[in-house]
């Protein structure tokens, strides 16, 4: 089973589809217009990702809703959580198109930290949200030692850390 659609509320609409179909290159391919709960109406618009129709991201431009004023639309500040851990990753099939998408969002005028975490290598950027994007290759397989470790985590209180990341470097748009 995959998700089928992520949805988040978009701060400038025009904002969000210049970077998911100008710079993401999905495409938007549907809008419904309805009344949203609590009061006002939206519109929620779908991008499809790789040309498949069952996998979208989504935004919804909200119009008179209660409270608008206030929305915070960075996932992370919306729930006062530290920057980066709500975040959306997309997957990468090769180290090659990793770099490529640096390279995009280099050249699109987007700083993007890219770590290697030892069993996934990842480039980050923020989204016009303020929100984490990432694209994220899998470089590594899972033993039963690491589900062991995994499973002995949830019943800690202290921090026990991972090795540190292999490689971590800072790519500034300025510097493409």
């Amino acid at each position: 089973m995959s998700y089928h659609h992520l949805a988040l509320a978009a701060k400038d609409m025009k904002a969000i589809h210049a970077f998911y179909e100008g710079v993401m290159g999905f495409e938007l391919v549907k809008v419904e217009i309805a009344p949203v709960m609590g009061g006002g109406w939206g519109k929620h618009f779908f991008y499809r990702m790789d040309g498949d129709d069952s996998r979208f991201i989504a935004f919804w431009e909200l119009h008179d809703t209660p409270g608008k004023d206030a929305y915070a639309y960075d996932l992370n500040e919306a729930a006062g959580t530290p920057q980066g851990t709500n975040h959306y990753s997309f997957s990468v099939e090769t180290a090659e198109q990793l770099v490529a998408w640096r390279e995009k969002w280099n050249a699109a005028g987007f700083d993007v930290l890219e770590i290697d975490h030892n069993w996934c290598h990842s480039i980050y950027t923020r989204d016009p949200n303020g929100n984490m994007v990432e694209f994220c290759l899998t470089t590594g397989s899972f033993t039963d030692e690491d589900r062991q470790r995994a499973l002995a985590a949830l019943d800690e209180k202290e921090m026990k850390p991972s090795p540190p990341p292999a490689m971590m470097k800072q790519w500034m748009a300025e510097d493409a």
